[in-house]
């Protein structure tokens, strides 16, 4: 399991395909302050290389990227800038 961090907010993505999970963590993160950590639950395999591309190109940091094993994936994506 991951260490402990404070979440700011969750972001439910479940059922949406590529590309809506990034798009709404894009929208999400925006209305945070700097050093918020976003948890981002979806149920898209693909986010798992969405949302570590995302934070590359964005240089906020995904503290967590994890296959919860139920179909589900958790992120955690602290607000950087």
């Amino acid at each position: 399991m991951s260490a402990q961090y404070e979440i700011t907010e969750t972001l439910d993505c479940k059922g949406l395909c590529c590309p809506m999970p990034v798009v709404k963590t894009k929208i999400a993160i925006k209305k945070l302050k700097v050093g918020d950590i976003l948890e981002m639950i979806s149920t898209d395999p693909g986010s798992i290389p969405d949302m570590k591309a995302w934070a590359k190109q964005t240089g906020h940091e995904l503290l967590v990227a994890e296959d919860l094993g139920n179909g589900e994936y958790r992120f955690l994506i602290k607000k950087t800038h």
